[in-house]
């Protein structure tokens, strides 16, 4: 075995949740690269649609699912499809993700709530079904947590107060820690990937009106690119990860070290 072929995903299945756009989209197309089946999921079907499409014009397989990942049902139907389509389940990576801004003393109760249930609930929802699948299967697995830097830190007040956020991110990475040490008997890893600022929908419009003043507090003084988190994703889902669980992989151009 070659080095490159540790990186290697083929036949294997993997489910993405937010799929079709930002994040989820490029480690999607990361994982298909590799020679992994892909299913991509979220709310959004036409999204996950167009990236189905791209993947296969591309030679891979994609399945392009609807879901709500706060719904036990919807998460049950897509790990079913899943396993139904392609054969089982070995890799999924929890990506779906909400945020609302507003000062701590003025968040309202019900986003504070929403984003807990999109952030936590969600990923925990995912893990649990896949978990079981992965199990029964008794091939072992990976599950990759998309976590984020403001798991690790507080937000800084002049451009950034989003404290649902902040705190299930948090939950997330302790989520992953635990689900590694329950389910490491049955040689299924989890690991999570905590980004720094990348653009995307939910971001852009912060990063384009502070752009200056957040590049200050970023070593490498830039916003991450799709293929800063292609390879990480692709890493963790692979056999070159092996020998880790319960990790939090940082990949913020060192906003996080100063």
């Amino acid at each position: 075995m070659s080095i490159l072929d540790l990186f290697r995903l083929d036949g294997k299945t993997a489910i993405v949740t937010g799929g079709g756009r930002g994040l989820g989209r490029y480690m999607a197309e990361a994982l298909a690269d590799a020679g992994a089946k892909v299913v991509l999921c979220s709310r959004k079907l036409d999204a996950c649609q167009q990236v189905k499409t791209e993947i296969e014009e591309k030679g891979g397989q994609a399945l392009a699912l609807a879901c709500d990942v706060t719904c036990p049902e919807e998460v049950e139907r897509v790990v079913t499809a899943a396993e139904e389509t392609f054969g089982g389940v070995d890799i999924v990576i929890n990506n779906s993700g909400a945020t609302w801004g507003a000062p701590p003393e003025k968040m309202p109760l019900d986003k504070f709530e929403r984003v807990m249930d999109v952030n936590v609930k969600g990923v925990f929802l995912m893990s649990q079904a896949a978990g079981k699948r992965m199990i029964t299967q008794g091939k072992g697995g990976r599950i990759i947590n998309i976590a984020s830097v403001a798991g690790l830190v507080g937000g800084h007040p002049d451009y950034i107060q989003t404290v649902g956020y902040h705190s299930s991110k948090g939950a997330v990475i302790t989520m992953t820690k635990d689900l590694a040490t329950s389910w490491a008997r049955y040689g299924i890893r989890v690991n999570a990937i905590a980004p720094g600022w990348f653009p995307s929908k939910m971001s852009r419009p912060l990063l384009e009106a502070f752009e200056e003043k957040m590049l200050s507090h970023i070593p490498m003084a830039r916003f991450g690119r799709p293929e800063d988190i292609k390879g990480v994703a692709v890493f963790l889902a692979s056999p070159a990860a092996a020998y880790m669980t319960g990790q939090v992989v940082v990949v913020d151009g060192g906003a996080t070290a100063w």
